[in-house]
């Protein structure tokens, strides 16, 4: 997959078949759109492409608000390139780019400078200074400047609309399953496992602790049943977030106990995958009273994963 930082730096690719937008964690409904780039493309001999922007508007548009993403960078572009996407194009979010009107926007971005031939979006589509062009903007403004405009439907999941917004507002609220059944699979970030203060080994709970990713969408603290990704493994596993209040609190992190496997793993790269909420954080009078309390939670997160033990790939 071609990646292209700034329109000075992209070369007119054939046929350009374009989406447009940030993509934050690549949920159901920029599924379909990203699909059906790749269709039209495979049927027209096109290019299927991506705009996208960096950084977000947001943190443009409104400075000082502090936005949680649900993908960052790396893993959304894996997913462009899964999709099928074979260009993405970057364009740097500022002031300049933000003040072209709508007719500007079409003119010297998708006309001049990608060359679009068949352009995709949602129909709630915004554009230009102000997110002043609508739809019935860009369909006249495209039959200006030689493209076809096409409109994608929302997707829709329990009669709402899908969004980056609604996905992290129930990532947040500890709703992993509502959140996962928008995103098309749980969801999940990467980490290194660091060395910890040893105390679940010493409860009798070994856990792998990775520090909490900045800027990405959060679980709130307690506990949740998990899914550890390592080396194509998919390991059975009931995990923590929070300060250890028992402990009278320190940094937050993720402890992940493994359910059916011991493995070395310090140092190591893991993704953690939230299936679902066990309980919420809370203070223990004793370490017994806290070691009573994880083994129910491991039994309730056991439930929750309702699946067989998983078994080590080979390596």
């Amino acid at each position: 997959m071609k990646i292209t930082r700034g329109l000075g730096e992209h070369k007119r690719s054939p046929y350009p078949v374009l989406t447009i937008g940030n993509f934050d964690g690549q949920h159901r409904g920029h599924q379909a759109l990203l699909q059906t780039v790749v269709r039209t493309a495979a049927k027209t001999d096109g290019t299927p492409m991506v705009l996208t922007f960096d950084p977000h508007p947001i943190t443009v548009l409104r400075p000082g608000l502090e936005l949680s993403l649900l993908t960052p960078l790396e893993e959304k572009l894996t997913r462009f390139q899964d999709a099928g996407i074979e260009e993405v194009l970057f364009l740097t979010f500022n002031a300049a780019l933000s003040a072209l009107t709508p007719e500007e926007f079409v003119h010297h971005v998708l006309g001049e400078g990608i060359g679009v031939k068949e352009l995709f979006v949602g129909r709630q589509f915004a554009f230009g200074k102000g997110r002043a062009g609508h739809m019935d903007d860009l369909l006249r403004l495209s039959a200006q400047n030689g493209f076809r405009v096409h409109a994608v439907a929302p997707v829709l999941v329990d009669g709402e609309v899908v969004s980056s917004t609604r996905v992290r507002q129930l990532v947040q609220a500890g709703e992993l399953r509502a959140a996962a059944h928008c995103l098309g699979r749980p969801y999940g970030f990467n980490g290194t496992v660091v060395t910890g203060a040893q105390r679940g080994q010493s409860l009798g709970w070994p856990t792998a602790n990775l520090h909490l990713p900045r800027g990405l969408a959060l679980p709130p603290d307690g506990v949740y049943a998990t899914m550890a990704h390592w080396r194509g493994n998919r390991l059975a596993s009931a995990s923590y977030i929070g300060t250890r209040p028992t402990f009278d609190a320190g940094e937050r992190l993720l402890e992940v106990h493994l359910l059916d496997q011991r493995v070395q793993l310090y140092g190591q790269e893991i993704r953690v995958e939230f299936i679902e909420r066990i309980r919420g954080d809370l203070r223990c009078d004793s370490a017994q009273e806290l070691s009573a309390r994880i083994e129910l939670d491991v039994r309730l997160a056991r439930e929750a994963l309702a699946g067989p033990p998983q078994t080590l790939a080979e390596a």
